[in-house]
Protein backbone atom coordinates (compact mmCIF):
# COMPACT_ATOMS: atom_id res chain seq x y z
CA UNK A 1 0.00 0.00 0.00
CA UNK A 2 1.04 3.58 -0.60
CA UNK A 3 -0.25 6.94 0.65
CA UNK A 4 -0.32 10.24 -1.22
CA UNK A 5 -0.78 13.50 0.69
CA UNK A 6 -1.48 16.09 -1.96
CA UNK A 7 -3.97 18.31 -3.73
CA UNK A 8 -6.92 17.22 -5.82
CA UNK A 9 -6.93 18.10 -9.54
CA UNK A 10 -10.43 18.59 -10.96
CA UNK A 11 -8.99 18.04 -14.46
CA UNK A 12 -7.80 14.56 -13.49
CA UNK A 13 -4.30 14.95 -14.90
CA UNK A 14 -2.19 15.72 -11.84
CA UNK A 15 -2.29 15.63 -8.03
CA UNK A 16 -4.16 12.95 -6.12
CA UNK A 17 -5.81 11.65 -9.28
CA UNK A 18 -2.50 11.10 -11.08
CA UNK A 19 -0.96 9.50 -7.99
CA UNK A 20 -3.77 6.99 -7.51
CA UNK A 21 -3.74 6.01 -11.20
CA UNK A 22 0.02 5.46 -10.96
CA UNK A 23 -0.24 3.33 -7.84
CA UNK A 24 -2.93 1.22 -9.52
CA UNK A 25 -0.77 0.76 -12.63
CA UNK A 26 2.01 -0.60 -10.41
CA UNK A 27 -0.29 -3.01 -8.59
CA UNK A 28 -0.18 -1.02 -5.36
CA UNK A 29 -3.28 -0.14 -3.35
CA UNK A 30 -3.43 3.65 -3.14
CA UNK A 31 -4.70 5.67 -0.20
CA UNK A 32 -4.93 9.45 0.02
CA UNK A 33 -5.10 12.47 2.28
CA UNK A 34 -6.31 15.57 0.45
CA UNK A 35 -4.41 18.70 1.48
CA UNK A 36 -6.27 21.11 -0.78
CA UNK A 37 -8.87 21.30 -3.52
CA UNK A 38 -8.04 22.95 -6.81
CA UNK A 39 -10.27 24.15 -9.61
CA UNK A 40 -8.01 23.46 -12.57
CA UNK A 41 -7.76 22.05 -16.05
CA UNK A 42 -4.71 21.26 -18.19
CA UNK A 43 -4.40 24.93 -19.15
CA UNK A 44 -4.67 26.80 -15.85
CA UNK A 45 -5.47 26.79 -12.12
CA UNK A 46 -8.60 28.84 -11.41
CA UNK A 47 -8.76 28.53 -7.61
CA UNK A 48 -7.27 26.73 -4.61
CA UNK A 49 -8.93 26.04 -1.28
CA UNK A 50 -6.93 24.39 1.47
CA UNK A 51 -8.07 21.62 3.78
CA UNK A 52 -7.98 22.47 7.47
CA UNK A 53 -4.89 21.19 9.32
CA UNK A 54 -7.12 19.24 11.71
CA UNK A 55 -8.89 17.37 8.92
CA UNK A 56 -5.64 16.70 7.07
CA UNK A 57 -4.17 15.18 10.23
CA UNK A 58 -7.27 13.03 10.75
CA UNK A 59 -7.09 11.74 7.16
CA UNK A 60 -3.50 10.63 7.67
CA UNK A 61 -4.33 9.05 11.02
CA UNK A 62 -7.29 7.19 9.51
CA UNK A 63 -5.07 5.63 6.84
CA UNK A 64 -2.34 4.59 9.29
CA UNK A 65 -4.90 3.16 11.72
CA UNK A 66 -6.13 0.42 9.39
CA UNK A 67 -4.11 0.64 6.15
CA UNK A 68 -0.51 1.43 7.16
CA UNK A 69 1.33 2.28 3.95
CA UNK A 70 4.66 0.83 2.89
CA UNK A 71 5.64 4.18 1.34
CA UNK A 72 4.32 7.75 1.40
CA UNK A 73 4.61 10.76 -0.90
CA UNK A 74 3.67 14.38 -0.42
CA UNK A 75 2.71 16.64 -3.28
CA UNK A 76 0.90 19.96 -3.18
CA UNK A 77 0.50 20.94 0.48
CA UNK A 78 0.05 24.67 -0.26
CA UNK A 79 0.21 26.13 3.26
CA UNK A 80 2.74 26.31 6.04
CA UNK A 81 0.18 24.79 8.43
CA UNK A 82 -0.32 21.68 6.29
CA UNK A 83 3.42 21.20 5.86
CA UNK A 84 3.71 21.26 9.66
CA UNK A 85 0.93 18.66 9.94
CA UNK A 86 2.82 16.28 7.68
CA UNK A 87 6.18 16.99 9.32
CA UNK A 88 4.86 16.60 12.87
CA UNK A 89 3.18 13.31 12.01
CA UNK A 90 6.26 11.74 10.46
CA UNK A 91 8.69 13.19 12.98
CA UNK A 92 6.96 11.58 15.95
CA UNK A 93 7.36 7.77 15.98
CA UNK A 94 4.37 7.46 18.31
CA UNK A 95 2.17 9.00 15.61
CA UNK A 96 2.47 6.04 13.28
CA UNK A 97 2.21 2.28 13.38
CA UNK A 98 5.10 2.05 10.94
CA UNK A 99 7.80 4.34 9.64
CA UNK A 100 7.52 4.17 5.84
CA UNK A 101 9.92 5.97 3.49
CA UNK A 102 8.75 9.48 2.64
CA UNK A 103 9.10 10.97 -0.86
CA UNK A 104 8.63 14.76 -0.98
CA UNK A 105 7.63 16.28 -4.29
CA UNK A 106 8.14 19.99 -3.42
CA UNK A 107 5.27 21.28 -5.54
CA UNK A 108 5.74 25.05 -5.79
CA UNK A 109 4.78 26.24 -9.27
CA UNK A 110 2.55 24.60 -11.89
CA UNK A 111 3.57 24.17 -15.51
CA UNK A 112 1.12 26.97 -16.34
CA UNK A 113 2.87 29.28 -13.85
CA UNK A 114 0.35 29.16 -10.98
CA UNK A 115 1.84 29.40 -7.49
CA UNK A 116 1.12 26.13 -5.66
CA UNK A 117 3.05 26.76 -2.45
CA UNK A 118 2.67 29.95 -0.45
CA UNK A 119 5.99 31.82 -0.09
CA UNK A 120 5.99 31.67 3.71
CA UNK A 121 5.65 27.89 3.50
CA UNK A 122 8.91 27.36 1.62
CA UNK A 123 11.02 27.93 4.73
CA UNK A 124 8.95 25.38 6.67
CA UNK A 125 9.27 22.89 3.83
CA UNK A 126 13.06 23.25 3.95
CA UNK A 127 13.42 23.16 7.72
CA UNK A 128 10.74 20.68 8.79
CA UNK A 129 9.76 18.32 5.98
CA UNK A 130 12.74 17.76 3.67
CA UNK A 131 15.00 16.49 6.49
CA UNK A 132 12.45 13.70 7.08
CA UNK A 133 12.40 12.55 3.45
CA UNK A 134 14.33 9.73 1.84
CA UNK A 135 13.99 11.54 -1.48
CA UNK A 136 12.89 14.88 -2.88
CA UNK A 137 12.00 15.31 -6.55
CA UNK A 138 12.26 18.99 -7.56
CA UNK A 139 11.87 20.15 -11.13
CA UNK A 140 14.17 22.81 -12.55
CA UNK A 141 12.34 25.80 -11.04
CA UNK A 142 11.94 24.11 -7.65
CA UNK A 143 15.60 23.09 -7.53
CA UNK A 144 16.59 26.70 -8.19
CA UNK A 145 14.43 27.80 -5.24
CA UNK A 146 15.91 25.12 -2.98
CA UNK A 147 19.52 25.89 -3.90
CA UNK A 148 19.36 29.58 -4.78
CA UNK A 149 21.28 28.86 -7.99
CA UNK A 150 20.38 29.24 -11.65
CA UNK A 151 20.43 25.88 -13.43
CA UNK A 152 21.12 25.78 -17.16
CA UNK A 153 22.89 22.48 -17.88
CA UNK A 154 23.11 18.85 -16.88
CA UNK A 155 26.23 19.67 -14.90
CA UNK A 156 24.21 22.31 -13.01
CA UNK A 157 21.63 19.64 -12.19
CA UNK A 158 24.39 17.42 -10.86
CA UNK A 159 25.66 20.22 -8.59
CA UNK A 160 22.10 20.96 -7.45
CA UNK A 161 21.44 17.33 -6.51
CA UNK A 162 24.61 17.26 -4.42
CA UNK A 163 23.76 20.61 -2.83
CA UNK A 164 20.23 19.50 -1.91
CA UNK A 165 21.57 16.29 -0.36
CA UNK A 166 24.14 18.27 1.64
CA UNK A 167 21.57 20.84 2.82
CA UNK A 168 18.70 18.54 3.77
CA UNK A 169 20.18 15.07 4.20
CA UNK A 170 17.82 13.36 1.76
CA UNK A 171 18.49 11.94 -1.68
CA UNK A 172 17.65 14.26 -4.56
CA UNK A 173 16.18 13.58 -7.98
CA UNK A 174 16.57 16.85 -9.89
CA UNK A 175 14.45 16.77 -13.04
CA UNK A 176 15.75 18.54 -16.13
CA UNK A 177 12.76 18.24 -18.42
CA UNK A 178 12.56 22.04 -18.70
CA UNK A 179 16.22 22.53 -19.62
CA UNK A 180 16.52 24.63 -22.76
CA UNK A 181 18.50 23.37 -25.76
CA UNK A 182 18.72 19.85 -24.37
CA UNK A 183 18.28 16.87 -26.67
CA UNK A 184 17.12 14.61 -23.85
CA UNK A 185 14.99 14.81 -20.74
CA UNK A 186 17.86 14.44 -18.29
CA UNK A 187 17.43 13.86 -14.55
CA UNK A 188 20.15 13.53 -11.92
CA UNK A 189 19.83 11.36 -8.81
CA UNK A 190 22.23 11.58 -5.88
CA UNK A 191 21.95 10.00 -2.42
CA UNK A 192 25.42 10.64 -1.00
CA UNK A 193 26.91 7.49 -2.49
CA UNK A 194 25.10 6.65 -5.70
CA UNK A 195 24.78 9.09 -8.59
CA UNK A 196 22.59 8.34 -11.59
CA UNK A 197 22.20 10.22 -14.85
CA UNK A 198 18.81 9.28 -16.25
CA UNK A 199 18.11 10.29 -19.83
CA UNK A 200 15.26 9.75 -22.27
CA UNK A 201 14.51 11.31 -25.67
CA UNK A 202 12.03 14.19 -25.71
CA UNK A 203 8.70 13.22 -27.23
CA UNK A 204 7.67 16.04 -29.52
CA UNK A 205 4.21 17.54 -29.72
CA UNK A 206 2.97 16.59 -26.26
CA UNK A 207 2.16 18.51 -23.11
CA UNK A 208 3.47 17.21 -19.79
CA UNK A 209 0.79 18.25 -17.28
CA UNK A 210 1.01 15.92 -14.29
CA UNK A 211 4.41 14.47 -15.15
CA UNK A 212 6.03 15.44 -11.85
CA UNK A 213 3.19 13.96 -9.81
CA UNK A 214 3.23 10.73 -11.80
CA UNK A 215 7.02 10.44 -11.61
CA UNK A 216 7.21 10.84 -7.81
CA UNK A 217 4.20 8.56 -7.36
CA UNK A 218 5.97 5.89 -9.42
CA UNK A 219 9.03 6.11 -7.17
CA UNK A 220 6.72 5.79 -4.15
CA UNK A 221 4.89 2.84 -5.68
CA UNK A 222 8.11 0.99 -6.38
CA UNK A 223 9.33 1.67 -2.83
CA UNK A 224 6.05 0.22 -1.56
CA UNK A 225 6.81 -2.89 -3.58
CA UNK A 226 10.12 -3.24 -1.76
CA UNK A 227 12.63 -1.93 -4.30
CA UNK A 228 15.74 -0.11 -3.11
CA UNK A 229 15.65 3.64 -3.68
CA UNK A 230 18.10 3.86 -6.64
CA UNK A 231 16.30 0.99 -8.37
CA UNK A 232 12.90 2.58 -7.68
CA UNK A 233 14.11 5.83 -9.25
CA UNK A 234 15.43 4.06 -12.36
CA UNK A 235 12.19 2.12 -12.78
CA UNK A 236 10.17 5.29 -12.25
CA UNK A 237 12.10 7.03 -15.04
CA UNK A 238 11.20 4.18 -17.37
CA UNK A 239 7.60 4.37 -16.17
CA UNK A 240 7.17 8.10 -16.82
CA UNK A 241 8.84 7.83 -20.21
CA UNK A 242 6.37 5.15 -21.25
CA UNK A 243 3.44 7.07 -19.75
CA UNK A 244 4.33 10.07 -21.93
CA UNK A 245 4.93 7.92 -25.02
CA UNK A 246 1.60 6.15 -24.52
CA UNK A 247 -0.33 9.36 -23.88
CA UNK A 248 -3.56 10.25 -25.61
CA UNK A 249 -5.65 13.23 -26.62
CA UNK A 250 -8.60 14.51 -24.60
CA UNK A 251 -10.32 17.22 -26.61
CA UNK A 252 -7.47 19.60 -27.44
CA UNK A 253 -5.27 18.50 -24.54
CA UNK A 254 -2.78 15.68 -23.94
CA UNK A 255 -3.04 13.20 -21.07
CA UNK A 256 -0.38 10.90 -19.68
CA UNK A 257 -1.26 7.24 -19.74
CA UNK A 258 0.28 5.45 -16.74
CA UNK A 259 -1.89 2.40 -17.42
CA UNK A 260 -0.08 2.02 -20.77
CA UNK A 261 2.93 0.77 -18.84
Amino acid sequence: MALTIAGSDSGGGAGIQADLKTFAALGVHGTSAIACLTAQNPKRVLAVETCSPVLLRRQIEAVFEELPPAAVKTGMLFTEENIRVAANFFRNPQSAICSPPLVVDPVMVSTSGAVLLKPEAIKTLKEKLLPLAVLTTPNLDEAEILTGCHLASAEDLRAAARDIHARFGCAALVKGGHLKNSREAVDIYFDGRTELLLGAPFIKGVSTHGTGCTYSAAVTGYLARGLALPTAVKRAKEFITQAIAGGYRIRKHFALNPLFY
